[in-house]
């Protein structure tokens, strides 16, 4: 089955790391970070979906609309749509995020932005699958079926 994987949370609550330990040996991943255009992101998103590649897109996507741009056009090319929504408990995402080194640390106020914009996800979204995934203090997961936060 190819899938098409939609995480949702803020910064600093894992999902990079859940990507590593999850999908790093199946899925594509996308992440704007790493690409810095939208241009290069739609590229690769249009690329996975042409070749029926699976794919990760590793963004906050905080609204229904930021995940509407990936799932819509997804779902139309018949791949399974997966939601991964990661427990987003701001003092806990800004104490991990204090820890970060560099350009992987992000300012406090874009962090809290993306907290007040941040919408739960919802099966009438397209979803096929919702997980809710937790980190403990020591970035061990655990995930568990959506019945909403």
């Amino acid at each position: 089955m190819i899938e098409a994987v939609i995480y949702i949370g803020i910064q600093a609550t894992g999902k990079s790391t859940f990507y590593k330990e999850k999908f790093f040996g199946t899925h594509i991943r996308i992440n704007l970070d790493m690409l810095k255009t939208r241009h290069r992101e739609k590229l690769l998103f249009e690329t996975c979906l042409r070749m029926k590649q699976s794919f990760v897109i590793d963004n906050t996507n905080p609204t229904r609309s930021d995940r509407n741009r990936y799932i819509c056009p997804a779902k139309e090319s018949g791949l399974h749509i997966t939601g991964y929504y990661f427990r987003s408990d701001i003092s806990s995402a800004l104490r991990r995020n204090s820890i970060r080194y560099g350009n992987e640390r992000i300012p406090e106020k874009g962090i809290k932005g993306t907290y007040s914009r941040l919408e739960l996800p919802s099966y009438d979204e397209g979803f096929d699958k919702l997980y809710y995934v937790a980190a403990d203090a020591g970035q061990k997961f655990k995930v568990t079926k959506w019945t909403g936060e």
